[in-house]
């Protein structure tokens, strides 16, 4: 009993504060997997000397212990218990436990064989759980078939580090690493216009801060939402979005939300946020974290809004069709949503691009793994 709950304390351990679970606000069970084999090693080599019935028991013992533990944190903290990520964990456990005790009971011919293995299978056994995690958590992009979502920004999103026309021609495109994203999750099509570039049947708009907008370009957007289209709509009062050019260079994104005509005719009125509020702003949108940046507050809704966050984020039926709208143009900036090693999609800080794939194209955001994010306050 004492080597099962030593292995399981450890366990719980190692995944709080090494696998993550700490740095990302998250109580996932399967962020545990790749920290495996040294709690089990450990168990292995205790039992090194027992019979295989004996270390049979404990070790099933200490699995059922690490499974009991991880879903109480995660129903606790994050109100699930995550079984996919629970089954996982079990069955990732009993074969690191079969392997380490296999280990331990190898009677090599050369006497430091076990050993060496030992100390090569913790850094494989790392490196194959971030590989499988990586896998499980990757969002899925969008249907082959699915048509192209319609981009309206004024943010640096491309060619944001260029100078001279001539000089962005040579140096090729440089995307934004959001936009990048997006364009892996699903079909976009990048326009300076929605007169002639209306989004086409069953596909959805995305008016990231863009700039100035002409009436007729208003018109459209406002006849594609009310004529059922979709759209997810990004107004920042105050962006803090870094300028790629001197101050006053007109390339620069806006300040300040320039769809405030279009907001009015909604019957919505944004405003900004609190001179003090600067640190980055944790909230929870129907499951997903989102993670803003001095995000202002839609003060004035219709009665067909649903408000989220304290009304920093807010979703509208505007007569057949639906806007997301997000006060904050900052949502897309990348610091705010990479994972902490690129590609690794299981240790995302935020779940941002997940939750604007999924409301841009039916099907696309989705993952057999999702975080367990810790609750939050409601604010």
């Amino acid at each position: 009993m004492l080597r099962a709950v030593s292995v399981a304390g450890i366990l719980v351990a190692l995944a709080w504060a090494v696998g993550g679970q700490a740095l990302l606000g998250r109580i996932d069970p399967a962020l545990a997997v790749p920290l495996l084999a040294p709690p089990m090693l450990l168990l292995g080599w205790w039992q090194r000397r027992e019979a295989g019935r004996v270390r049979t028991r404990t070790a099933l013992l200490a699995l059922g212990l690490i499974a009991a533990a991880q879903a109480l944190l995660a129903f606790f903290l994050a109100g699930s218990i995550a079984p996919r990520q629970l089954v996982l964990v079990m069955l990732a456990s009993a074969a690191a436990a079969w392997i380490a005790d296999a280990l331990m009971q190898w009677r090599a011919p050369v006497r430091f064989l076990p050993a060496f293995a030992a100390l090569a299978f913790v850094p494989a056994w790392f490196g194959a759980g971030h590989v499988l995690l990586a896998m499980l958590y990757r969002p899925a992009a969008a249907p082959g078939a699915a048509p192209s979502a319609t981009m309206l920004t004024g943010l640096p999103l491309r060619w944001g580090d260029g100078g001279s026309l001539a000089g962005m021609i040579a140096e090729g495109a440089s995307d934004d690493p959001a936009l990048a994203r997006l364009e892996a999750l699903g079909p976009t099509s990048l326009v300076d216009s929605l007169v002639d570039h209306v989004p086409p049947p069953g596909g959805a708009l995305l008016l990231a801060h863009p700039r100035a907008l002409a009436p007729q370009d208003l018109v459209a957007i406002d006849a594609f939402v009310r004529g059922g289209g979709r759209a997810v709509v990004l107004a920042d009062a105050l962006s803090g979005w870094p300028p790629p050019h001197a101050l006053g260079d007109p390339r620069n994104p806006p300040v300040t939300s320039l769809l405030t005509p279009l907001l009015d005719h909604w019957e919505i009125s944004l405003s900004a946020a609190p001179p003090d509020e600067k640190a980055p702003l944790a909230v929870a949108v129907e499951g997903a974290r989102l993670r803003l940046s001095s995000a202002g507050r839609f003060d004035r809704l219709p009665a067909t809004c649903r408000a989220f966050a304290d009304a920093r984020i807010a979703r509208c039926r505007i007569d057949a069709g639906e806007a997301w709208l997000v006060g904050d143009a900052d949502l897309l900036f990348e610091p705010l949503w990479r994972p902490l090693v690129p590609g690794a999609d299981h240790l995302r800080q935020a779940d941002t691009m997940e939750w604007v794939a999924a409301r841009l194209w039916r099907g696309a955001g989705s993952a057999a793994l999702r975080p367990q994010w810790i609750s939050i306050p409601a604010r």
